[in-house]
């Protein structure tokens, strides 16, 4: 491994520590439980879950390093050339699910990726971004959110946050059911543009506007009354998590495709989640305010 890729680990490790110490911060009641696993073809990680705490029903904080001399398809899709290659890839995914249906769900992921073969000369990027996916949302939490991104991409560029925050629209889309996921945020993807030093210093300012960006909104929600009603909307809309995640999510395919470990790659998924055939919310319903949210729109 590079010495690139060690700096990357030794930050994304670290990532995982504070991340996870401010979520148990926040929640005040349950702990996060480690499962350190080894992948039989190279490398490893850290699985991290929170269960049944005073605010997340589930929340995963996944760090993982997996190396290999075989690139899985999803990885050279967009590089065939690479195609045979070995490979690093370094990372940090969770997916907070709070139990409150008027706390947002979301997302968050940072990686660095290197890929070698003999003829072709060697590459590496970095990936990741944030996006929130409310089921009750509030305009000033989502203005809160994109603000968090805006300033945190505005010393990179002008245009960086607009480009992000279109490809994040554009990537946690649900063709089938032409709605976005949520309310967006950033994405990005095969960065390398800049150097190695300037694009792992906008990884690492991604890293922390994550915590920025979404604990403000946890403590404004947190203790929002709900019912039944709400609760039963909430499990529903979970429903469009795994779809995407199942159907489109890259990590997800490059996590199974290379081998990775099933419960890691799957923590993602909500706990409880419900299906209902041909489900619309009541008109003019607080339910169906929602709908108008699922569209790209910007929100600053």
């Amino acid at each position: 491994m590079s010495q690139q890729a060690d700096q990357a680990e030794t930050f994304l490790r670290e990532l995982q520590d504070r991340i996870c110490a401010a979520i148990e911060q926040i929640d005040g009641q349950a702990r996060f439980v480690e499962d350190a696993w080894t992948r039989p073809a190279g490398g490893g990680g850290r699985t991290r879950v929170l269960r049944d705490g005073a605010i997340f029903e589930q929340a995963g904080v996944n760090f993982s390093r997996v190396y290999g001399h075989q690139l899985p398809p999803s990885a050279t899709a967009h590089r065939p050339d690479l195609a045979g290659g070995s490979f690093v890839a370094t990372g940090v995914s969770l997916v907070l699910h709070p139990r409150n249906p008027h706390v947002p769900t979301t997302h968050a992921n940072v990686r660095y990726f290197e890929a070698s073969k003999e003829g072709v000369d060697p590459v590496w990027w970095f990936g990741g971004g944030f996006d929130l996916t409310p089921f009750y949302p509030h305009d000033e939490d989502v203005q809160h959110w994109h603000t968090v991104a805006r300033d945190l991409c505005q010393p990179y560029g002008e245009d960086v946050y607009s480009r992000y925050k279109k490809w994040c629209d554009d990537y946690f889309y649900l063709k089938h059911r032409d709605e976005t996921r949520g309310v967006g945020g950033l994405f990005y993807d095969d960065l390398n543009e800049g150097g190695f030093e300037r694009c792992f210093a906008f990884t690492r300012d991604v890293g922390q506007g994550f915590l920025d960006g979404y604990l403000p909104i946890v403590e404004r929600r947190k203790d929002t009354a709900y019912g039944e009603r709400e609760r039963e909307f909430q499990l529903y809309r979970r429903g469009r998590y795994v779809e995407f995640n199942l159907v489109y999510d890259r990590g997800t395919l490059f996590g199974l495709q290379s081998g990775g470990r099933t419960e890691s790659i799957l923590m993602s998924l909500p706990p409880r989640v419900r299906f209902e055939y041909a489900y619309e919310p009541e008109e003019g319903s607080a339910e169906a305010r929602l709908n108008d949210y699922l569209r790209p729109r910007d929100w600053l």
